[in-house]
């Protein structure tokens, strides 16, 4: 007899079982995933994170009050901004949780391959991505200089709407939060760098970084300090402005002045002071 698509997969067959798995996982975390309205052109997505604490993703959060959150199931409530992190993309809300189950978090060992499920929240229904991790790398720096505890790039198909929402491994734990890097490409920002951002923006608002008071432009040298030809390739960072009560202006830095090396260390870019700077 001829077979019927809907035979294709047997009763207990281990794909069926793996499907029905994943359902289960995206149900369970999208019970403390919300959408968040906060003046983008499509909502995206926030964790809670912890009682009365939203995290989403700073990049699309294009106000600071105002923010609307919709609920798993429709409803919306009011939320407050905490503080925002543009340098580890990370924005914290308050809001009254009334009974909405916080995430149950963790810091896990991802390799490349391990599968992974995106979670995000749209007008109140689940919205899903399934993938693997395509790249597990170290501690990296993003370009606004925060320090982001591991390089997690996901090989999935991330909707805009799903930005800032839960990254769960297959034991339905929420690793990191989902967001859009350079090139569209989705990574996770680690539940570590999450937990220690959080931390500061509930204390005090902000993140502190070290300050310079400089403006600073990547150049190339054509000539050393003393007046020699510089090597080929040779580059440093070109002082264009200075904030008069800033450190630089205390330390005796001036207008046209390039840096070379940070305590010995060659600079060429101003992405690397920024790196230096820290927190």
């Amino acid at each position: 007899p001829t077979r019927r698509s809907s035979d294709l997969v047997e009763p207990g067959s281990p794909l069926l079982a793996f499907s029905d798995h994943a359902a289960e996982l995206v149900e369970r975390t999208a019970g403390s995933v919300v959408a968040v309205q906060g003046g983008g052109r499509w909502p995206s997505s926030g964790i809670h994170w912890r009682s009365g604490v939203i995290v989403t993703a700073e990049e699309v959060l294009e106000r600071d009050e105002n923010i609307k959150l919709t609920l798993p199931g429709g409803r919306v409530a009011d939320a407050s901004l905490a503080g925002r992190d543009p340098t580890t993309d990370v924005a914290v809300l308050r809001f009254q949780p009334d009974g909405l189950p916080v995430a149950t978090t963790t810091e896990a060992s991802l390799r490349a391959g391990h599968v992974v499920v995106a979670v995000g929240n749209y007008d109140g229904a689940p919205l899903a991505a399934l993938g693997i991790v395509a790249l597990a790398g170290g501690a990296w720096h993003s370009v606004r200089g925060g320090t982001i505890d591991r390089l997690i790039r996901l090989d999935l198909a991330l909707s805009p709407a799903a930005e800032g929402g839960a990254l769960v491994d297959l034991q339905g734990r929420v690793i990191g939060m989902t967001v859009l890097g350079p090139r569209r490409r989705a990574l996770s920002i680690p539940s570590s760098t999450i937990d220690r951002t959080v931390d500061q923006l509930l204390a005090r608002g902000h993140v502190f970084r070290g300050y310079l008071g400089a403006g600073l432009q990547s150049v190339k040298r054509e000539r050393t300090s003393n007046g020699s030809q510089a090597s080929a390739g040779q580059r440093g960072v070109l002082v264009v402005s200075i904030d008069p009560n800033g450190p630089s202006a205390r330390a005796g830095i001036l207008v046209g002045d390039i840096v070379t090396a940070w305590n010995g260390q060659p600079i060429e870019r101003v992405r690397e002071i920024m790196r230096l700077l820290g927190p």
